[in-house]
């Protein structure tokens, strides 16, 4: 790689850290006219501001509590909220629109980021104010007809956490259900459409920098995937899908949605208390390893078993009650596969897994798109660079996700400057394939913090359907089970 490439590259991340960091460390205040940038850098630029300047302003405010009296602490969070629209398009523009969704999504990459990129997805994670409870309360009226306090016996003004674009009040039904509603914060919609806008810029510089990327397709499958989320009643669909498809499940859990309370903007759903991912760091390493056996099963046979995928592996969207038992959360982001779809990952998988056969994996990877067929690498290069990506399941035997694999998973991604880097700028993400890579970037850097210890090898065996083998643990034992009493079920 020329060391103009090399700056190009350091450039571009000193160049975002700059934008967001160095804002975040203003005061936020209010802008003094309501007109929108209408340009599309003056809206990059706006964005990271108010982004960093509400970030660091809440974060400000936060620090401020440790040293405040019970009553100060009140008012100290009720001059932060958000009381009108207005204010929520401002301040949440990029903390709760996509840059912010974006700084979520690899928020926890941060052992395979360069340092500047790092602290950038840092503080696009800060979190934002709550809405004011007369504002949450606004839009449950607006959307449900009547105010909360009216539809529920019970409600909490308090929200009792923040999604990607809304945050979650606890509830009580009339009929006495517990239940989580998520708010959509108003004029979030708006401003992610708005940030989405933006995204050709985003692209059109990686494109530069990775001259194989195809960004036009790939920019349009993330942002339709992106809008998909902003609507509500689709991701109760996909939540309800994937309650049906687990139903009386032995360890994976997925709440049920109540239609009649759930609209465009607000979706209630069953309340479900457990333990959150840092509790779960602190329980022994037999539990991590049950919860990890859990997510894994979870992501794999729902894309070949079910061909959903939910695409936002994270660690705030589980819960986790102990013996490998897991409730996921968080429905918004999810990519319905056809058999045809599929199809090239299976053949992958047996070219590469069962066969080892490079040439005709070669041969796959560049029908698919991830690779241009003229590319000047040998078979071993690419053998090589996309082999690591199998490692895990290419050996029958036991071994550990560790926070190095994760890592070096995330760099053959986007470390140009490594040794991989010539074949990475010359790959490829096809558009089916952008959501799963979070896979790769997500799943496996969360599996790598938990020190996850398995046959992955058999595991992968077991949840690929075209393989079927017999169940290799407890839970594989348990699984297999529930799936027979399903097929059942069925055929009576």
């Amino acid at each position: 790689m020329s060391r103009a490439r090399k700056v190009a590259v350091a450039g571009l991340g000193v160049a975002v850290a700059t934008g967001v960091v160095t804002a975040g460390r203003r005061r936020w205040s209010r802008p003094t006219s309501p007109v929108a940038t209408s340009s599309r850098v003056g809206r990059s630029v706006r964005l990271a501001a108010i982004g960093g300047k509400a970030g660091g302003g809440w974060a400000k405010d936060r620090a401020a509590r440790v040293f405040a009296d019970a009553d100060r602490r009140v008012e100290l969070d009720e001059a932060r909220q958000l009381r009108t629209a207005e204010q929520v398009a401002e301040a949440l523009g990029s903390m709760k629109g996509a840059l912010m969704k974006l700084g979520q999504m690899a928020s926890y990459l941060d052992a395979g980021m360069p340092e500047p990129v790092r602290e950038a997805l840092g503080q696009l994670q800060q979190d934002a104010p709550p809405m004011s409870p007369e504002l949450a309360a606004g839009v449950v009226e607006a959307e449900l007809g009547s105010p909360p306090d009216v539809l529920f016996a019970e409600w909490d003004p308090v929200p009792i956490a923040a999604a990607s674009i809304g945050q979650v009040h606890r509830a009580m039904t009339k009929d006495g259900r517990a239940v989580a509603v998520k708010v959509q914060y108003p004029g979030v919609d708006e401003a992610i459409r708005g940030d989405l806008d933006n995204a050709g810029l985003v692209f059109g510089a990686m494109t530069m920098l990775f001259p194989g990327l195809d960004a036009k397709p790939l920019v349009a499958e993330l942002r339709e995937r992106l809008i998909e989320e902003l609507d509500y009643r689709r991701e109760a669909d996909n939540q309800r899908r994937f309650a049906d498809a687990y139903r009386d499940h032995p360890f994976i859990h997925v709440p049920d949605v109540l239609p009649e309370l759930s609209t465009g903007r607000v979706l209630t759903s069953e309340l479900v208390v457990g333990a959150r991912f840092d509790e779960l760091l602190t329980w022994s390493q037999a539990e991590r390893d049950l919860a990890a056996e859990a997510i894994y099963r979870f992501v794999f046979h729902s894309l070949y078993g079910e061909h959903m995928f939910n695409g936002d592996p994270h660690p705030g969207n589980y819960l986790f009650h102990g013996g490998g038992r897991v409730t996921f959360l968080d429905y918004g982001l999810v990519k319905h596969y056809t058999a045809e779809e599929l199809a090239p990952f299976e053949e992958m998988i047996d070219a590469w897994v069962l066969d080892h056969d490079i040439v005709r994996f070669r041969k796959i990877v560049e029908r698919v798109g991830l690779l241009a067929p003229d590319q000047p690498f040998t078979d071993e290069q690419v053998a090589d660079y996309f082999g690591h990506f199998y490692a895990l399941v290419e050996r029958d035997e036991v071994s550990t996700i560790d926070p190095a694999y994760a890592s070096e998973t995330v760099r053959r991604f986007f470390d140009a400057t490594g040794p991989h880097g010539e074949i990475m700028r010359a790959a490829n993400v096809p558009p089916s394939m952008a959501i799963i890579q979070r896979i790769n970037l997500g799943l496996y850097a969360i599996l790598g913090e938990l020190g996850a210890t398995a046959n992955w090898r058999q595991l992968a065996n077991e949840v690929w359907p075209w393989v079927a083998g017999p169940p290799a643990s407890a839970l594989g034992r348990a699984h297999a089970a529930w799936a027979a009493g399903q097929r059942r079920t069925k055929r009576t």
